[in-house]
């Protein structure tokens, strides 16, 4: 980003930027509302772009890339997800680098294309067949945009595994004022392979659960990826323990680690005994109606989930503190309250819904003061 440092931006071109400035490489993708500007910014900026025929066709290109030692991002929305969802579970399975930027529509279905919404969070929650979760990171501002693009870059390629970055229509294509200084700085992603004499074990995990990364057509090694049920060469296995304990590491690697891409905002207020959870583009809402009650003589908290899947155990930790608890989000049924609470929820917690439109600062000001 050069020029001025005030300028009208949207969400789309941080996020492009930031994952090149991180290191991913290879842009694949199939123009699909609202994450078209995606697209469009990523044939400017990435070293390799790739036009695909449909989003099958990405994702398995994306593998690909990945298994030969690039990291490879596509954007996509809803319908171009759902085709995505097997291969996905392949290169989560393949344990490889790549990075999905998930921009939410209204659906069901094709929905309304130009109409946003927060409605993908349930199908994230354990996408991959048995529960298996991929680490979810959501912008709540265009300096989130910048900076967790990079994360997702960098986590994809730390953990050997997708990473879906969410987020929703306006945070993408929407132009805002903003100063172009606050950005820091993005480090790339400095990457390493095995270096051992012994014999490459493509499955074998280090203490962090995670095994070290060598790319196919290695001269010195031999390489085996595989998305069936395996042992730590690479070999098929139908059940044994070696081959099922690796199974139950895919899952580990991704909860163990979570301390350390664990982001979110908390505003907490002294003597508050309500707390407002908020997400995304519906965390702007959210600031302002804290700022108004507050002004009013009001006491409230506010927290901001960034690291939305698998959940980190300090929000239901934070949550512990408040008597009353209002999740707010476009969706119906409060996916993300369910996901926190359980179906039936808990005492004191409610929350703001709707589909079809940005909810206002004013409908959680009445929730809280309810």
């Amino acid at each position: 980003m050069t020029g001025m440092s005030a300028s009208f931006v949207d969400g789309s071109r941080l996020i492009i930027e930031g994952a090149v400035r991180a290191g991913a490489d290879v842009f694949i993708g199939y123009p699909i509302t609202p994450a078209n500007l995606l697209y469009s910014y990523s044939s400017q900026l990435f070293p390799v772009v790739m036009p695909a025929p449909d989003e099958i066709t990405t994702l398995q290109w994306m593998s690909g890339f990945s298994a030969a030692g690039r990291v490879p991002v596509t954007a996509t929305s809803y319908p171009g997800f759902a085709l995505m969802l097997e291969s996905a579970g392949m290169a989560f399975m393949m344990e490889l680098p790549m990075v999905i930027v998930l921009a939410q529509r209204l659906g069901p279905a094709t929905g309304t294309a130009t109409c946003g919404a927060q409605g993908d969070i349930l199908l994230l929650n354990g996408m991959n067949s048995g529960g298996y979760s991929v680490p979810v990171l959501c912008p709540a501002g265009l300096e989130d945009c910048w900076r967790l693009s990079a994360e997702a870059v960098k986590l994809s390629v730390r953990l050997r595994c997708p990473v879906v970055l969410l987020t929703s229509k306006e945070m993408v294509m929407t132009l805002q004022s903003f100063d172009l200084s606050k950005l820091e700085p993005v480090e790339p992603l400095k990457r390493e392979y095995y270096r051992g004499d012994a014999p490459y074990l493509p499955y074998a995990a280090g203490a962090d659960g995670v095994p070290p990364f060598l790319p196919v057509g290695s001269r010195s090694h031999r390489v085996r990826l595989t998305a069936s049920t395996h042992d730590t060469k690479g070999d098929l296995q139908h059940s044994t323990k070696e081959a099922l304990e690796n199974t139950r590491r895919l899952a580990g690697k991704v909860e163990s680690n979570l301390p350390g891409y664990t982001f979110y905002e908390y505003d907490r207020q002294d003597g508050a005994d309500a707390l407002v959870i908020a997400f995304d583009i519906t965390a702007a809402a959210a600031r302002d109606a804290v700022s108004s009650l507050r002004a009013r003589g009001g006491k409230v908290s506010l927290l901001v989930p960034k690291t939305l899947l698998p959940v980190p155990g300090v929000y239901l930790e934070l949550a512990a503190g408040y008597r009353r608890v209002v999740v707010v989000e476009e969706n119906l049924g409060g996916q993300y309250r369910q996901i926190l609470f359980g179906r039936h929820g808990r005492e004191g917690v409610t929350g703001v819904n709707s589909i079809g439109r940005l909810i206002s600062p004013e409908e959680i000001e009445r929730e809280v003061g309810a």
